[in-house]
C-alpha cells in the first residue's frame, strides 16, 4: 500500500499538468466556442500565450510550490527506490523524529502530554516526596525545618532558573561545552510552539523540576544543624556553580561529556553524583550533630518515610521514563528497568539486615530501594530488565555498606545516607551501564563497545565528581564567612522548628 501512495501522487500531478494546459488553451482560444477535439488532446498553444494565460491563472505560493515540489521529490524518490519509508524503518527511534518529525514549528502532542505529565511526577518527587522521606527520618523537634528547606527550595530553585539556571545549563550560542550562554535568561527566546517534538517550554519545565530536585537531596546531609540562611546562600550558589556546568556538559547538544560520549539518561552524573559528593563535603565541613555518634537519633516517624518512599519511587517513572522526551518504546523500557531495580535492591537491603540483625526493617526496605532507583537512573536508557536486576543486587549490597559501615569507619555524619545511597548508586549505575547496557551483553540496547565506553563513564564522573568536591568546599567556606553555617548549641538542642521558624510540628 505505501509503495502505491506514491505513484497516485505522481499521476495526480501529471494529470493536473494536462488539465492546466487545456484551461490555458480554452483560454486563449479566439472564440467563445468549446474546445476542440485538438484542444482536448493538449495542443501546447504558442509562448507569449502560454505566459499570459499563466499570468491569468495564478501563480502558486512560495509555500505551496515548495510543498509540491517536496510532494514530487518523494514520488520520484520511490520510482527510482530510494524508498523512503525503508529508509525510516532502519533509523532508531531518536534519529526517526529527529528527522521525520522534529522539524521546526511542529510538535507531537502524545509527547507533550507525556512530558508535561512527567514533569508533574518530578515535581512530586520533591514536594511532597522528599520532603516526607526526609522528615520522617529526623527527630520530632526538626520536622518542619526539613518540611521549609525543601519547600523553599522548590521556590528558589524555580527563580532562578527562569532568571539563569536554564540559560546556562542549554542555551549553545557560546560554543563552550562546560557552560551555557546568557541567550536564554529570563526564559526569553522560548516558544510554545517550536522544539524537537515537543514545545519549549515542556522541556523547560520538565528539566527546572531536575534542577529544583538535586539540591534539594543534599538537604538530608546536613538536617538538624544548618541555619535556615546557610542552606539558602549555600544551596542557591551550589545550583549555579555546580549543577549547571555539570548539566550543561553532561546533557546539552554542544557539552564536553556527551560529544565524548557519555551515557547518563536522567542524572546518575548530573544529579546523583554531584548531590551525593556535595552532601559529603557539606557533613564534614559542617561536622556531626550534637550527640552523634554516641547518641541514639532514632527516625521520630517511619510511616511518614514509607509514604515519601512510595511518592519518590512512582515519581521516579516520570524522571527516568520522560527523559527520553518521547512516549515511546524507549520511555516505557526506562519505566520496566526502573521498578525492577527498585525492587531488587529494596529486597537486598532487606534480606542483608534480616540476616545480619535477625530482623528485617522498613527502614530498610525503604532506603534500598531509594538506592536502587538512584543507581538504575543514569542505565535506564540503555540497560534491559536482566541489566537492571544486576544494577539493583549490586547498589542495594553496596550502598548498605557505604551508609552503614564505611560512614561508621570514617565517622563522618552523612544523618540520612545521602552520599551513601545516591552518591554511591549514582557511580554503580554509571559505571556498569558501560557493561550491561552494551549491545550483544544480556539484554543491552547502547551502540557502544563496553571497554572504551567504561573509559567514557569513568572519565566523566571522576571529573565531575571532583569539580564538585572542590566546589563544594569553596562555596561552603564563603558561606560561612558570610552568614556562619550552624546553629548554635542551645538552638541545636532546641530543635530548628522552634528555635529557626518558631513552629512546632506537633502540639500534643
Amino acid at each position: 500500500m505505501k509503495k502505491i501512495i506514491p505513484f497516485i501522487l505522481l499521476t495526480l500531478t501529471f494529470v493536473g499538468e494536462t488539465l492546466r494546459a487545456d484551461e490555458t488553451a480554452d483560454n486563449t482560444t479566439i472564440t467563445e466556442a468549446t474546445a476542440t477535439e485538438e484542444n482536448t488532446a493538449g495542443e501546447a498553444p504558442a509562448d507569449s500565450e502560454s505566459e499570459e494565460a499563466t499570468e491569468k491563472s495564478g501563480e502558486l505560493t512560495e509555500e505551496e510550490a515548495a510543498k509540491a515540489a517536496e510532494e514530487k521529490a518523494k514520488a520520484e524518490a520511490w520510482l527510482e527506490g530510494q524508498s523512503l519509508a525503508g529508509e525510516y524503518s532502519s533509523l532508531d527511534d531518536d534519529d526517526k523524529r529527529k528527522k521525520d518529525y522534529a522539524i521546526d514549528g511542529f510538535v507531537v502532542s502524545g509527547d507533550t502530554a507525556w512530558i508535561l505529565t512527567a514533569s508533574a511526577l518530578v515535581l512530586f518527587m520533591t514536594i511532597p516526596g522528599l520532603s516526607f522521606f526526609y522528615a520522617g527520618l529526623v527527630r520530632k523537634k526538626n520536622v518542619l525545618s526539613v518540611l521549609m528547606h525543601c519547600f523553599a527550595l522548590v521556590c528558589l530553585m524555580t527563580v532562578l532558573w527562569v532568571v539563569i539556571g536554564y540559560s546556562m545549563a542549554f542555551s549553545t550560542d557560546n560554543d563552550n561545552g562546560f557552560i551555557g550562554g546568557l541567550s536564554n535568561t529570563f526564559a526569553s527566546g522560548l516558544t510554545q510552539d517550536s522544539g524537537n517534538g515537543i514545545p519549549d517550554f515542556a522541556f523547560f519545565i520538565f528539566q527546572m523540576t531536575f534542577f529544583i530536585i538535586t539540591p534539594a537531596l543534599m538537604v538530608g546531609a546536613f538536617v538538624e544543624r544548618i541555619k535556615f540562611s546557610a542552606m539558602l546562600w549555600f544551596t542557591g550558589l551550589w545550583a549555579v556553580i555546580v549543577y549547571l556546568p555539570a548539566c550543561h556538559s553532561v546533557w546539552a547538544e554542544n557539552g564536553y561529556f556527551l560529544e565524548m560520549g557519555a551515557v547518563d539518561l536522567a542524572g546518575g552524573i548530573v544529579v546523583h553524583i554531584t548531590a551525593g559528593l556535595g552532601a559529603l563535603v557539606a557533613c564534614i565541613v559542617l561536622g556531626p550533630r550534637k550527640g552523634y555518634p554516641k547518641t541514639q537519633m532514632m527516625p521520630h516517624n517511619l510511616p511518614m518515610t514509607v509514604a515519601g518512599t512510595g511518592m519518590l519511587w512512582v515519581g521516579w517513572f516520570g524522571f527516568n521514563g520522560g527523559s527520553g522526551l518521547a512516549a515511546d518504546g524507549g520511555g516505557a523500557t526506562a519505566i520496566v528497568v526502573t521498578q525492577i531495580s527498585a525492587a531488587t535492591a529494596a529486597l537486598t537491603w532487606m534480606f542483608i539486615e534480616w540476616m545480619k540483625n535477625g530482623k528485617p526493617t522498613v527502614l530498610g526496605i525503604v532506603t534500598g530501594s531509594i538506592a536502587g532507583l538512584a543507581a538504575i537512573t543514569p542505565a535506564s536508557g540503555v540497560v534491559g530488565p536482566q541489566g537492571a536486576l544486576i544494577i539493583g543486587l549490586a547498589s542495594g549490597f553496596v550502598c548498605w555498606y557505604a551508609s552503614t559501615a564505611i560512614k561508621a569507619k570514617f565517622g563522618y555524619d552523612d544523618s540520612l545516607d545521602v552520599f551513601g545511597v545516591h552518591g554511591v548508586g549514582g557511580i554503580i549505575g554509571t559505571l556498569l551501564l558501560a557493561f550491561l547496557g552494551a549491545s550483544g551483553t544480556l539484554d543491552g540496547r547502547g551502540d557502544y563497545e563496553s571497554g572504551a565506553q567504561f573509559a567514557i563513564q569513568f572519565k566523566a564522573a571522576a571529573a565531575v565528581g571532583l569539580y564538585t568536591l572542590a566546589a563544594t568546599w569553596i562555596i561552603l567556606k564563603v558561606v560561612d564567612a558570610m552568614v556562619g553555617l550552624r546553629v548554635d548549641e542551645q538552638d541545636e538542642t532546641s530543635g530548628l522548628d522552634i528555635s529557626a521558624h518558631g513552629e512546632a510540628g506537633y502540639n500534643d
